[in-house]
């Protein structure tokens, strides 16, 4: 087995697939982490919301990868907007980690209630860039018309957009705008698991793992449909970052580079896009509720 890298538009390289950690208890992150590393993974993918970036640094530890071999990406939350804020956003998630540089470093949502701070808040990635504390800076979750806001004061591309993105949300506008300004497109929930995680989108969702489109195109490969959904990502050169706690599903999610799909199986998932988003709305506005603060260690 090997992990793919992509390149990202200041030239840094990044493992096409990485562990994500959403959603992953803190008591069994690091172990999902450690166990990841020894598959063969070398990109983390965590947040400061998430509430485990503690234990991701325990997990790589733990697994005797040298720091330097792993990617390991971060983002800041919307409470810690503004630009002394995230710098120190910086300090806490680095703290919690225990490290002294981050690969990649993201803005966790465009926050379009409090842009401004938003804007802020880049300005500080941009900063860190430019003192070497991470080596790439990015966001997730933005719109098209969020990026457009961004560029209008940004001295650097985000290197990366990380988006909901899976056989039934394809966002293929975001696609495109992202490829138009040379940023990387990454996949959350690439396996499309928001299609059935609990939450207020009603009762009428359907599992990506058991459209009948996919199932097939796995049986003709001998894989499970999360390999193909995964395979289908990387072969359209986004950057995919399956979660799971499972050791099992973990070195299964990993197991993606000995297969390939034609391009009329491309053509049959890509057809499967619905244009219905299941995640949050970008466009959301942030509430009191929302801007939970980031505990500092």
């Amino acid at each position: 087995m090997s992990d793919e890298l992509l390149t990202l538009n200041n030239g840094v390289t990044m493992p096409v697939i990485g562990l994500g950690v959403f959603q992953s208890a803190p008591a069994e992150t690091a172990a999902a982490v450690e166990a990841a590393l020894r598959v063969g993974y070398r990109h983390i993918d965590t947040a400061a919301a998430y509430g485990n970036e503690r234990q991701v640094g325990e997990g790589l530890r733990a697994s005797g990868v040298d720091r330097h071999d792993v990617f390991l990406e971060t983002k800041v939350w919307p409470s810690d907007y503004g630009y002394d804020e995230t710098l120190h956003a910086f300090d806490k998630s680095v703290g919690k980690l225990g490290v002294e540089q981050l690969d990649l470093l993201i803005l966790h949502q465009p926050a379009v209630s409090l842009f401004e701070q938003t804007l802020e808040a880049y300005r500080a990635l941009e900063t860190l860039l430019a003192d070497g504390k991470v080596r790439a800076i990015g966001v997730s979750n933005f719109t098209p018309a969020h990026l457009d806001r961004l560029l209008q004061v940004a001295t650097v591309v985000p290197a990366v957009n990380q988006v909901e993105l899976h056989p039934y949300h394809a966002q293929h506008d975001v696609q495109e705008a992202d490829a138009a300004r040379g940023i990387l497109t990454q996949a959350w929930s690439p396996i499309g698991g928001i299609t059935f995680y609990p939450g207020p989108w009603g009762d009428d969702r359907r599992s990506v793992m058991d459209d009948e489109t996919i199932v097939a195109i796995a049986a003709a490969h001998g894989k499970s449909p999360a390999q193909v959904m995964l395979r289908w990502g990387i072969q359209q050169g986004r950057s995919v970052i399956p979660k799971s706690v499972n050791p099992t599903r973990i070195a299964e999610n990993f197991d993606v580079f000995d297969f390939a799909l034609s391009a009329e199986e491309l053509g049959r998932i890509d057809a499967l896009d619905t244009g219905r988003r299941s995640g949050p709305d970008p466009d959301r506005v942030f509430t009191e509720q929302m801007l939970f603060p980031i505990p500092e260690d």
